[in-house]
């Protein structure tokens, strides 16, 4: 029975996971597709095809302009194919539009006002015979979409989640030990803790640098319009605010809300002593003494790898368990922030991604980071699962991340990819004319095989290099 409990339970934990990966890459495709449809309707280029999934058809419709729109068996991807294209990728073609027409399954089947809207397309309507800025346009159009949706994302979050208000206010309270004095109320504004100023969060780390390394500590609040020294925990105690997926404390099963009594048999009581701790005992295991619901539970974890900035602006491989701690113990009171303060933070976030995307990339190139960092379609999925079931704010920024994340990518300039066809589309407003049918299969041929061969190594740090 204990045998098949397991099972069910390992199921169930993979259909979750599988069922996270698809609907965010779903998501992230089918922006990303319909920026390649719409700049390209916008720019005169006909799309026959526009599907979700590759194999077979589960379901189609056929718009009054000609264009099916599918959804298909394997969920994995995502295509547009326009009129002309000779396939998916948009490699080849012609701009025969009979003989594109006559080729096309679906032109057979058009209801009366879609067949009148193709009667009136020419070679102009093709992806060939478009104007070199519809067709470059169209292309880049995927990629900005991708990051186009990452930014909302992130200006929805910050428009929901709003800005901590000032002063500083408390508005819930997790639950601690009864070993941590805990005199806090819903309501309190925040002055100060042991003297210093809790001026968050611009101030918040230079008022804590400090403080002694304790169970309790005072705090000066205003509760109901009388200032009082009530205890407190550390500001930033050794608790459990997030998890990173396939870390350490993910495989070990640590929850959000854990508080780490002790590591190693040493009391901790603030989150600095932790990282200490860990960089103390670099790769080798630590017993975690974890506290849950009332209750004691004894944890092993193993320490791993991790690419972390460093301040002049390179990444060096740390040892984490994966336990994060983003600042206050308790949640703040928030005040909406503005569109336009969401609008720049959302921006600056996307900006932050690429960049360290790139920096990341640069860092394994060179050898400062090892390439465990490099996470394939496995290591995504299992990411995914994670933050699932972290609550659908955390799903909700994984995506605008992954977005962002598959928007870079697709500029990388390698055939296959939009960035290839970016490089292309330069070579034509540069020479006049566009690369040779047998130059493009040899270049399709290239970065197939670069792909293949990325997505290989990728899939092996996942399963047997880095699991």
């Amino acid at each position: 029975m204990e045998i098949l409990n397991t099972l069910i339970s390992s199921f169930g934990s993979f259909g979750w996971t599988l069922v996270s990966f698809v609907v965010a890459l779903s998501i992230i495709v089918a922006i990303h597709e319909y920026g390649h449809y719409i700049v390209g309707r916008w720019s005169g280029i006909h799309a026959e095809v526009f599907s979700i999934g590759f194999g077979k058809v589960l379901w189609s419709r056929t718009d009054k302009r000609g264009t099916v729109w599918q959804i298909a068996a394997l969920p994995f991807g995502g295509y547009v194919k326009f009129l002309g294209d000779a396939n998916a990728a948009s490699f080849g073609g012609d701009t025969d539009v009979e003989g594109s027409l006559d080729d096309d399954k679906h032109a057979k089947n058009l209801s009366p006002a879609a067949q009148a809207h193709v009667n009136t397309l020419t070679s102009r309507n093709t992806m060939l015979g478009a104007p070199l800025w519809g067709r470059a346009a169209t292309v880049a159009a995927g990629p900005i979409f991708n990051f186009i949706l990452s930014f909302f994302v992130f200006s929805g979050l910050l428009l929901f989640q709003g800005q901590p208000i000032t002063p500083l206010t408390v508005s819930s309270l997790p639950s601690f030990p009864d070993s941590i004095e805990q005199q806090l109320l819903p309501g309190d504004q925040v002055i100060s803790v042991e003297g210093n100023a809790l001026d968050y969060p611009d101030g918040f780390a230079a008022a804590i640098a400090g403080l002694p390394s304790q169970p309790s500590l005072a705090y000066e609040v205003v509760r109901y319009g009388e200032t009082m020294t009530v205890q407190g925990p550390q500001p930033q105690p050794a608790f459990v605010q997030s998890i990173t997926p396939r870390s350490a404390a993910d495989d070990a099963g640590l929850k959000i809300g854990d508080v780490i009594v002790s590591m190693n048999g040493t009391a901790v009581y603030q989150f600095a002593d932790m990282i200490n701790e860990v960089n103390a005992t670099g790769a080798n295991p630590i017993e975690l003494e974890v506290w849950r619901d009332g209750e004691m539970r004894i944890e092993t974890l193993t320490p791993r790898l991790q690419a972390i900035p460093q301040p002049d602006g390179s990444m060096l491989d740390e040892p984490k368990l994966g336990i994060g701690n983003g600042g206050l113990f308790f949640d703040p009171a928030t005040s909406s922030a503005g569109i336009l303060e969401s609008a720049g933070l959302a921006a600056k976030q996307v900006w932050f991604i690429i960049v360290q995307s790139l920096n990341g990339l640069k860092q394994m190139i060179i050898g400062n980071i090892n390439t465990c960092n490099l996470s394939g379609p496995v290591g995504i999925a299992e990411t995914a699962g994670s933050m699932a079931s972290q609550g659908a704010v955390s799903f909700i920024s994984l995506i605008a991340v992954l977005s962002t994340a598959v928007g870079l990518l697709n500029l990388f300039p390698i055939p296959v990819l939009d960035g290839g066809h970016l490089v292309f589309h330069a070579y034509e407003a540069v020479t006049g004319k566009m690369p040779s049918d047998s130059a493009l299969r040899i270049f399709m041929a290239i970065g197939l095989a670069m792909i293949g061969t990325l997505m290989l190594f990728a899939i092996g740090n996942d399963l047997l290099f880095c699991p």
